[in-house]
C-alpha cells in the first residue's frame, strides 16, 4: 500500500495585521515531500510575507506555520535545521568571498569541521562556483551572487528549500542555470518558489499557489491554472485586471 507523503511545509490559518492594514489573511497550505510549488502572485499580494512567517522571521498575528512537523514559532530552531532559506536580497557580506562566507554560515550553525568541509565542496559543485569560490562577492555578477545565496541555503543540507524572487536581474542564460539547478535539487527536496514570473511557473512548477491581495485565490496544478486560457489571461482574471485580460484574449484569438 503506497504510504501518504509526509508535509513539509504547513501553513494553517495565517494572518498578518499592521494596525488597519491586512498584509494577508487567512492562508492554509500544506506542501508534501518532493513537491516544487511555484508561489504566485503580483507585487504586494502578500507572498513576502507569508514566507517569512513561514521562516520564523516574522511572527503571525493568527495561525501557525510548520517546516518537517516544526512548529516555527515554538520549536524554531528544530525547525530551521530542516529549512533553507533564499530571500530576494542576501543574505551576503560583499567583503567576503564565498568560501569565506559558507564557512562563516557553517560555523554559525555549529557544523562539525570535517563535515563542513565536505558540505562546501559539495555546495559549490551543485551550484558551480568553482572559478570564483575566492573573488569577493561584491566583485561578482548578479547571477555568481544568486548562486552564492543559494549554496549558503543548502549548505546544512536542509529538507526544504524556501526561495523568495530567486530570479529578476539575472540574464537568459543565468535564469536557465538556475531553473535548471532548481528541478535537479527538486528532485530530492521539497520547493516553495515565490514569484510573479509567469515563465518561471510553466518552467518548474509541478503546482502553483496563487495570491492576491492577501487572500489565496488558486490552489492547483499549472495546467489547471490555464484550464481557460493561457497563464497570462489567468494572471489577469484572478487578479481582477479584466481590461488586460480581454486585451490577451483578443490578441491570441487572432494569431
Amino acid at each position: 500500500m503506497a504510504t501518504t507523503p509526509k508535509v513539509m511545509i504547513e501553513a494553517n490559518g495565517l494572518s498578518k495585521y499592521y494596525g488597519s492594514f491586512v498584509a494577508i489573511q487567512d492562508i492554509s497550505f500544506q506542501i508534501p515531500e518532493g513537491q516544487i510549488v511555484a508561489f504566485l502572485g503580483p507585487n504586494g499580494a502578500g507572498k513576502t510575507t507569508t514566507m517569512r512567517i513561514l521562516c520564523g522571521f516574522l511572527a503571525p498575528s493568527e495561525g501557525s506555520a510548520k517546516i518537517a512537523g516544526h512548529d516555527v514559532n515554538s520549536d524554531r530552531l528544530e525547525a530551521a535545521k530542516h529549512l533553507g532559506y533564499l530571500p530576494e536580497n542576501g543574505p551576503l557580506y560583499l567583503d567576503m568571498t564565498p568560501f569565506e562566507m559558507l564557512q562563516f554560515f557553517g560555523e554559525a550553525r555549529g557544523m562539525e569541521p570535517g563535515l563542513l568541509k565536505k558540505r562546501i565542496e559539495l555546495v559549490k559543485q551543485q551550484t558551480a562556483l568553482n572559478q570564483v569560490m575566492d573573488k569577493p562577492i561584491g566583485k561578482l555578477s548578479r547571477g555568481y551572487r544568486q548562486r552564492v545565496g543559494l549554496a549558503q541555503a543548502l549548505l546544512h543540507d536542509p529538507d526544504v528549500l524556501v526561495m523568495d524572487e530567486p530570479t529578476p536581474g539575472l540574464d537568459p542564460n543565468q535564469i536557465h542555470e538556475f531553473r535548471k539547478n532548481i528541478k535537479e535539487l527538486g528532485q530530492k527536496k521539497t520547493i516553495l518558489l515565490s514569484t510573479h514570473i509567469l515563465q518561471e511557473v510553466d518552467a518548474i512548477a509541478e503546482r502553483v499557489i496563487f495570491v492576491h491581495e492577501g487572500k489565496l485565490v488558486f490552489d492547483g496544478t499549472p495546467a489547471e491554472l490555464k484550464e481557460n486560457g493561457s497563464l497570462e489571461t489567468s494572471f489577469y482574471r484572478l487578479t481582477g485586471n479584466h481590461t488586460a485580460e480581454k486585451a490577451v484574449v483578443t490578441e491570441e484569438a487572432h494569431q
